[in-house]
């Protein structure tokens, strides 16, 4: 992430050790980080998720997606093999997003990931990430 955006987020909100955000402040920050997460996509794989949601709550980061298969990929879903092989391809690019990310997201709240996991349904064409943090994020 470029220095520009990083110290747009740090603007939003004044993050120090054990800050937490008010409603406006998540709010902000849930729009910023959702952007973020587009982008990524788009970079990585060519094309950005439909629909993504970003949820702070308490010590939680929840990042969901609806909308991110190909259309070749949802073809392959649908044959009788093709649901484990689509599945176990889409979980590799969400443990490199893992990878990718989630030191940004530490160092954007100011806090250590304790807990994480993500999940895949190509047959839903959807997916998620949760990420449980050391601290309280929110008021």
């Amino acid at each position: 992430m470029g220095a520009e955006k990083e110290a747009r987020l740090n603007s939003l909100v004044n993050l120090q050790d054990n800050f937490k955000m008010d409603d406006s402040q998540r709010r902000k920050m849930q729009h910023e980080l959702k952007l973020y997460m587009e982008k990524y996509f788009k970079i990585k794989l060519g094309k950005g998720v439909d629909h993504t949601k970003v949820i702070i709550w308490e010590d939680m980061l929840i990042i969901r997606g609806d909308g991110f298969l190909t259309e070749p990929e949802k073809y392959i879903v649908a044959t009788s093999e093709g649901e484990a092989v689509v599945r176990a391809a889409r979980l590799q690019v969400a443990r490199q997003h893992s990878l990718d990310n989630v030191t940004y997201f530490e160092e954007t709240f100011k806090a250590k990931v304790i807990h994480q996991t993500y999940d895949i349904e190509p047959e839903n064409d959807f997916w998620i990430h949760i990420m449980v943090f050391n601290r309280i994020l929110t008021q």
